[in-house]
């Protein structure tokens, strides 16, 4: 399995409204807004889509957010929301500067390692069929596609990945 250089990446835990961890995710959502309407995100869609999916329970106790770091700048965020037994995986973002040297693999691997600490005993997540790039990265790092275990209208794919103490 391909590992991260992690000389380069630092991850930091963080909350949402932290300013780099805010920048992060408002990036995040104005990606993945343009990419489901195959265009730039018009003013309001990206505070629209922030609005219907927010980020408040990713801090303690229900869940935990981490900044990624490469070479000191902010480049990247995951998400990681407790339930009962498992977590549930979100907002996978490496910047598009920062793309191709390892933050994807950091990211996952912080989480999972964060997942087993916390007693997690799986990890999930959902993610649409045009993030072809998420998917490919979740498939390369042990996630498997499962049945659905919600019913986001914009999900497409849901993943597994059972933990490993």
């Amino acid at each position: 399995m391909p590992t991260a250089d992690l000389t380069t990446w630092t991850l930091t835990p963080a909350r949402p409204g932290d300013p780099d961890a805010a920048d992060l995710l408002w990036r995040y959502f104005e990606e993945i807004v343009g990419r489901y309407h195959r265009r730039p995100a018009l003013p309001g869609e990206v505070e629209a889509a922030m609005a219907e999916s927010p980020s408040g329970d990713l801090v303690e106790p229900t869940g935990l957010l981490l900044v990624a770091y490469h070479d000191g700048r902010p480049a990247g965020c995951a998400g990681l929301r407790l339930r009962p037994g498992w977590a549930e995986l979100t907002r996978v973002f490496v910047h598009p500067a920062h793309r191709g040297h390892g933050g994807g693999a950091a990211l996952l691997a912080a989480m999972e390692r964060r997942g087993r600490a916390l007693g997690v005993d799986r990890i999930r997540l959902d993610t649409r069929s045009d993030l072809v790039e998420a998917r490919a990265l979740y498939a390369r790092y042990g996630y498997v596609e499962i049945p659905a275990y919600n019913d986001d209208v914009y999900a497409e794919h849901w993943f597994e990945k059972v933990l490993r103490r």
